[in-house]
């Protein structure tokens, strides 16, 4: 180990920051103790955050049933909900998954040193002494303590006291409401935007689907803002309980509402919103049971710390928004069915991509936690291991998606045309997961190192670059070039992630040294 101004950072063998992708690659599936904790975040966060894209699968295929016309304008209702919501959603989570962990960390730590300050004060005095330890500071915390973990043996678990908890929570419903109130009085002006004009086949039902699901804005948000709290407790079983009962509830609903009641697209959005209140109702009494949600003042909110960082995530996914519904309403201009094919097609790289989101959710939570506690030799280790698994996985992902997908395709219409699209942009579904995997992973190694400033101001310099590019190849190549600018903008945020860690700088300096 070296050390430097106080400060201990790892020992390695090169001064290439460039060099921890490839640090230990030959261990990157050793179940060791960080091997074991990686895999216990992370594979609960990938099913709970695929839950919900196969359940919009789910309802694609459903929705599919009743035509092109149909499934086309719920794509396009799907992608402006999706993306209008992660732009409250994503710096929602991500503060909070770093502020949740670091505090976390912090009040282990205390606990550890108080624990073993007593163990020491216990073992160098008599029983004589004890009995006057009541008089000195010391001894009245440590006996307090004692007595503590009697009560916590005897009684309930005392709730942890977590500010950040609470400001998700209060953040997460105001965001909610707005999102609500934004979607349902914009609902037209918003689908005109995506390509779906007044005199649009697809306006009536894309309008029904989008006001409706819109009712179910506030519980979203307050689910995810949860998701984020468990996250930074390392906890991500409890949202994928939640998650996956929400979601069980929607496609049983689906068919009942759909055909049976015979609601159609607004069947499809009814079933959803009971599934995402369901979801919000099991987490919430989950949490109610270990944080004390009530902080003593407002002060304990930490409001300002939130939206500092906040704001700044809000330029990034605002910057991510823009780039994906921009592709989408270019294929909604191409007409229904290329708008159709291109829904498929998005749902199934979105919700396969999300899986190296589990990995990223891992490194997050580890990472915030490693940073809090000065521990840089775990920071260094945590982000070998989360890349290269990253990468390994998106290989896999492409294998998969390359041979599956031409037949998975008819699970979601029986068009030829719509199927021949497909077929097309299958090779750019398939070829980008390595890509998107890394892309992914990235953005929360990022968030772990509180690197938000950076990962701000970068993403909306490869959105200007994506755009310009989405909108010439688009205009020339149709849907093909909205595909290969996809594939642009994803390279470029790998790129940067690169980049930032490579060259050892901004919070990773410490690897130059």
């Amino acid at each position: 180990m070296g050390e430097e101004n106080g400060v201990c950072f790892p020992a390695t063998k090169n001064k290439l920051p460039l060099f921890i992708f490839f640090n230990n690659a030959r261990q990157v599936f050793k179940m060791d103790e960080l091997g074991l904790e990686i895999a216990q975040i992370a594979f609960p966060a990938a099913l709970a955050l695929t839950a919900d894209p196969i359940a919009s699968l789910v309802d694609t295929a459903f929705i599919g049933q009743i035509g092109p016309i149909g499934l086309a304008a719920v794509g396009v209702s799907i992608a402006l909900f999706n993306q209008v919501s992660r732009i409250a959603i994503f710096p929602l989570v991500s503060v909070t998954t770093s502020f949740v962990a670091e505090e976390d960390a912090v009040s282990d730590s205390s606990s550890e040193q108080q624990q073993l300050q007593c163990l020491e004060l216990n073992s160098s005095t008599n029983n004589e002494a004890k009995q006057l330890l009541p008089q000195l500071g010391s001894g009245e915390s440590c006996l307090k303590s004692e007595t503590s973990s009697l009560n916590v043996e005897t009684s309930k678990p005392q709730r942890r006291h977590i500010p950040s908890a609470s400001s998700a929570l209060v953040i997460g419903a105001i965001l909610g409401l707005l999102q609500a109130v934004f979607l349902i009085s914009l609902a037209n002006p918003l689908l005109n935007y995506m390509g779906v004009k007044s005199d649009s086949p697809m306006l009536p039902p894309a309008q029904r689907y989008l006001t409706l699901r819109s009712l179910g804005s506030p519980a979203v948000l307050l689910s995810l803002a949860m998701q984020g709290i468990f996250r930074g407790f390392k906890d991500t079983k409890t949202p994928l309980y939640a998650t996956v009962a929400g979601d069980v509830t929607n496609i049983i609903l689906d068919p009942i509402f759909i055909f049976v009641f015979r609601l159609g697209v607004s069947g499809a959005a009814i079933a959803h919103i009971i599934s995402q209140y369901l979801i919000t109702i099991i987490m919430f009494w989950r949490l109610f049971q270990l944080v004390d949600l009530l902080p003593p003042n407002m002060k304990n909110l930490k409001f300002g710390q939130f939206l500092k960082n906040g704001f700044l995530l809000l330029m990034r996914v605002t910057a991510v928004t823009f780039c994906v519904t921009l592709a989408a309403s270019m294929a909604a201009r191409l007409g229904p069915t290329p708008m159709a094919a291109f829904q498929v097609c998005l749902q199934v790289w979105l919700a396969t991509s999300l899986l190296a989101d589990g990995l990223a959710v891992a490194g997050q939570a580890i990472l915030a936690s490693a940073f809090a506690k000065n521990d840089l030799e775990r920071v260094t280790s945590t982000a070998s291991r989360v890349l290269q698994l990253g990468f390994v996985l998106g290989l896999i992902l492409s294998f998969m998606l390359g041979f599956g997908l031409k037949f998975a395709a008819r699970l979601f219409t029986n068009d030829v045309n719509v199927l021949n699209l497909i077929t097309t942009g299958i090779p750019f579904v398939a070829l980008t997961q390595p890509i998107n995997a890394l892309a992914f992973v990235f953005d929360g190694i990022n968030f772990g190192a509180s690197d938000f400033a950076f990962s701000a101001f970068s993403m909306v310099v490869v959105a200007v670059v994506s755009i310009l590019c989405l909108i010439f190849l688009a205009s020339h190549y149709g849907y093909i070039g909205i595909w290969v600018a996809l594939t642009i903008y994803m390279s470029l945020r790998a790129f940067v992630g690169f980049w930032r860690i490579g060259t050892g700088t901004g919070p990773w300096n410490f690897l130059r040294s």
